[in-house]
C-alpha cells in the first residue's frame, strides 16, 4: 500500500510539472492570442480591451494558478477558434473516441504480441523463427501512418472492407463504431506489437536458459508446464514495463492516425487547435494526454508489483 501511495504521489508531482511546462510554453511563445482572435481589422484599443478580458495583462503566476484551479474544477476555459465553446465540452465529445481507439489498439497489441511470442518460442532459429524476425523487423521500421495509408488503399479502395473517411458514432451503432476503429487500431498496433514481440521473445529465450528451467526439466516437468507456470510469469515482468512505454506511443500515434482516417478524436482536435493557435485548447489537451500516459505507466508499475511480490520484499529490504 505504501508503494502505491508513493507512486500516486509521484504521478501527482509529474502532472503538476507538466501543467507548469504547458502553461509557460504558451506564455512565452511568439504571437499575441488577442491579436490572433481579433483578426486584421481590430484596432489597438480593441486589442487592449480584449487582452484585459482574456486576463493576458495579469501576472503569469496569477494566470497559471487561476487556470490550474479552473482546470481542476473541470472548467479549463473557452476555445478561441470554436466560437467560444467550452473546452471541457469539446474534449468530452472526442475523448471517448480516442480512449476507445487506444484501448482497442492495446487489445490488438497484447493479443498479437503474446500469442506470436508463445507460439514461436518453442524452437529458436527455425523457419518460423526466421519469418517472425523478418516481420517484426519490418513492423518496427514501418510507421503507423504509412500502414494506415496502405490499409485505406488495399482494404478500403481495393477489397471494399470499409469506406475511407466514413466514421460511425457509438450512439448510432456500437458495433459500427468498433468497426470504424478496427483498421486504425491495427495501424497503431502492428508497429508496437513488433517491438513487444522482439522484447518478449528475447526475454522468453533468456528465461528458458535459466537454472530453474533445467531443474524443472530434471524433475520431469513438461515444456508447456514450464513455459506457462514458470517462464512466462518471469518473462512478463519486463514486458509489462515495455507495455507501459508503448501506451505513450499509442496515444502519440493516435494523433496522426485520427487525421489519416478522419476520426473525430482528441488527436484531430489537437491538430486543428495547433493550426488555429487555440492556446487554451492546446494546453488542456496536452495535460489530458499527459495524464492518461502517466496514469498508464503508474498502473504498469503497480501491476508489476502485483505480479511479482518479490519486488515488494526487495524494496522493504532496501
Amino acid at each position: 500500500m505504501r508503494y502505491i501511495i508513493k507512486r500516486l504521489f509521484i504521478t501527482f508531482i509529474t502532472l503538476f510539472l507538466v501543467s507548469i511546462l504547458c502553461f509557460l510554453i504558451f506564455s512565452v511563445i511568439k504571437g499575441d492570442p488577442a491579436n490572433n482572435l481579433g483578426g486584421m481589422q481590430i484596432s489597438p484599443e480593441q486589442i487592449e480591451l480584449l487582452r484585459e478580458e482574456m486576463g493576458l495583462n495579469r501576472n503569469v503566476f496569477v494566470r497559471y494558478f487561476d487556470w490550474l484551479f479552473n482546470f481542476i474544477s473541470g472548467n479549463p476555459g473557452n476555445s478561441y477558434s470554436f466560437r467560444g465553446e467550452a473546452i471541457s465540452s469539446l474534449i468530452s465529445q472526442r475523448l471517448t473516441v480516442t480512449i476507445s481507439l487506444a484501448l482497442l489498439s492495446l487489445f490488438f497489441i497484447i493479443v498479437i504480441s503474446f500469442s506470436v511470442s508463445l507460439l514461436t518460442v518453442k524452437r529458436e532459429g527455425n523457419l518460423i523463427d526466421t519469418i517472425v524476425n523478418f516481420f517484426t523487423a519490418a513492423g518496427i521500421s514501418t510507421p503507423g501512418f504509412f500502414l494506415g495509408l496502405l490499409f485505406i488503399f488495399i482494404f478500403g479502395f481495393g477489397f471494399k472492407l470499409f469506406i475511407p473517411g466514413n466514421f460511425m458514432d457509438y450512439n448510432e451503432s456500437f458495433f459500427g463504431f468498433i468497426g470504424s476503429l478496427c483498421f486504425p487500431a491495427l495501424a497503431i498496433a502492428i508497429p508496437n506489437s513488433a517491438v513487444l514481440i522482439k522484447f518478449l521473445r528475447g526475454s522468453l529465450f533468456q528465461e528458458l536458459q535459466s537454472d530453474y528451467v533445467r531443474t524443472a526439466k530434471s524433475k520431469g516437468a513438461g515444456r508447456l508446464y514450464i513455459l506457462f507456470h514458470h517462464v512466462f510469469k518471469n518473462a512478463c515482468l519486463p514486458a509489462v514495463t515495455m507495455l507501459g512505454m508503448i501506451i505513450a506511443e499509442v496515444f502519440s500515434g493516435s494523433i496522426i492516425i485520427e487525421q489519416v482516417f478522419s476520426i473525430p478524436g482528441t488527436g484531430r482536435l489537437l491538430i486543428a487547435a495547433i493550426g488555429s493557435r487555440d492556446y487554451p485548447l492546446i494546453q488542456a489537451l496536452m495535460v489530458y494526454i499527459a495524464f492518461l500516459v502517466v496514469l498508464a505507466n503508474t498502473l504498469a508499475d503497480i501491476t508489476i508489483m502485483i505480479i511479482d511480490p518479490r519486488i515488494k520484499k526487495m524494496r522493504k529490504v532496501r
